[in-house]
């Protein structure tokens, strides 16, 4: 039994301080980690050189998703050591360990000054990655909408994707300005590793961000009266295994549509549509741009009408338009390429605008950080990381460059079948 806590409010300045940093944090984090998916392409010709470039993809998109493999690993670790120490020391940890990692990606020798050491070299930082990443999404998920008004927190949520999708963006940017702005040759012998090295630039300052933060109300109200978790994984699945069922059944459209989407959609242009890297580089960062910009617009009408309704939307647009997306974007017509990932991302952003604080509501403080961490990343590690090869993979077995629209289907269809048994949470209090 727990003692009652009073509750605590923050003022103005504390949100904007809060969200703020947690923001420019996230997004610090995620440019680190996705740089490397719009650098495939290039980084499969460095690590993995050979005849035939789609086993070089499928390899490149092997270490991506090895990547998310640790995920679960970090966010039991982080997860546990927040939910006993606080939010801003677990969060403040896993900047640093991804700022580290992704420096060292950017001093790695390539295939030919290390032959297979260097593909071996290449998955043990994206471990390290990985295992920072794990705890990275439901640490501040948990802080920002731990901080939030309650009739707020949809609007100010929605702003975990915005670093999110905003890392993914600044990676993007990244990696197509280089592109954009150096000779292939300067490219493959060193224009690759700046955009790693600027890694530990852009940690330094997120770790500054984070350490200076107070921790969030409902943490400091449950340490304040002695009524911090003691055992936050045990107490998550023995006294919590539908939400954390809940976390992992929901995130599958959350995953699958975010990495086909966002990150899969460029080399699939260019291997199947043959459209020129440049490009598609551009057409995906002005698609993160516009999904950015929604991603508070959903938020703030997901406290209006509802959770629910926005994210059942996004199951359903998916479910009917998966396989039109692939038609269009397979087409090699860069008008046809430019409609699909723009509706792709206009139609999956209420399902992203909406999930932190959906995330957060289904979930008590005591182990919030916990078993959110767990549900989401045991998913991601499975059916998002690994997204991109399986798509992959699936092309090339079957023959048809649509296959992988089956892959998105059946993930929206699931999602939202579970959905379906949720009720609404927008409008209760955080537990």
């Amino acid at each position: 039994m727990t003692a009652a806590v009073a509750p605590i409010e923050p003022g103005r300045v504390e949100y904007r301080k809060a969200i703020t940093a947690g923001v420019i944090g996230n997004v610090l984090e995620w440019y680190d980690f996705g740089v490397y998916g719009y650098l495939v392409p290039t980084i499969s010709q460095l690590f993995f050189p050979g005849g035939d470039p789609t086993v070089s993809l499928l390899s490149t998109f092997a270490v991506f998703g090895v990547g998310f493999v640790m995920r679960p690993v970090g966010s039991i670790l982080f997860g546990i050591y927040g939910d006993k120490h606080g939010r801003r020391k677990a969060l403040s940890a896993v900047i640093f360990v991804m700022a580290i990692a992704t420096f060292a990606m950017g001093l790695l020798p390539t295939y030919a000054q290390a032959g297979v050491l260097a593909p071996a070299l290449l998955v043990v930082v994206r471990l390290f990655q990985g295992l920072s990443v794990g705890g990275e999404f439901g640490g501040s998920t948990a802080y920002i909408v731990e901080f939030a008004p309650p009739d707020r927190r949809g609007f100010l949520g929605s702003f975990q994707l915005v670093g999110v999708a905003g890392g993914f963006l600044l990676g993007s940017l990244t990696a197509a300005l280089f592109i954009s702005s150096l000779p292939e040759a300067a490219r493959l012998s060193w224009g690759w590793r700046l955009p790693f090295l600027l890694g530990i630039a852009v940690g330094i300052v997120g770790w500054y961000l984070r350490w200076r933060l107070d921790d969030t109300p409902k943490f400091t109200e449950l340490e304040e009266h002695g009524a911090v978790a003691k055992d936050p994984l045990t107490e998550a699945l023995r006294d919590h295994p539908w939400e954390t069922f809940l976390g992992f059944g929901t995130t599958l459209h959350n995953t699958v549509a975010y990495y086909i989407a966002l990150i899969y959609m460029g080399s699939y242009m260019i291997t199947v549509a043959k459209l020129p890297q440049t490009t598609v580089l551009w057409i995906g960062t002005a698609c993160l741009a516009v999904f950015v910009a929604l991603l508070p617009v959903m938020g703030w009408l997901s406290d209006k009408i509802g959770r629910r309704p926005l994210l059942l939307f996004s199951c359903i647009a998916y479910a009917v338009l998966g396989y039109p997306f692939f038609l269009m974007a397979s087409s090699g017509s860069v008008v046809l390429a430019i409609v699909a990932q723009m509706l792709m991302v206009v139609l999956y952003a209420p399902y992203a605008g909406t999930c932190p604080s959906f995330y957060t509501e289904i979930f008590p403080t005591r182990v919030r950080y916990t078993a959110l961490s767990v549900g989401y990343n045991i998913a991601v590690a499975i059916f998002g990381g690994f997204a991109p090869f399986i798509a992959t993979f699936l092309v090339r077995e079957t023959g048809s460059s649509y296959a992988p629209a089956f892959y998105v289907i059946a993930a929206a269809i699931v999602t939202g079948l579970i959905l379906l048994r949720v009720p609404e949470t927008a409008f209760k209090p955080l537990r």
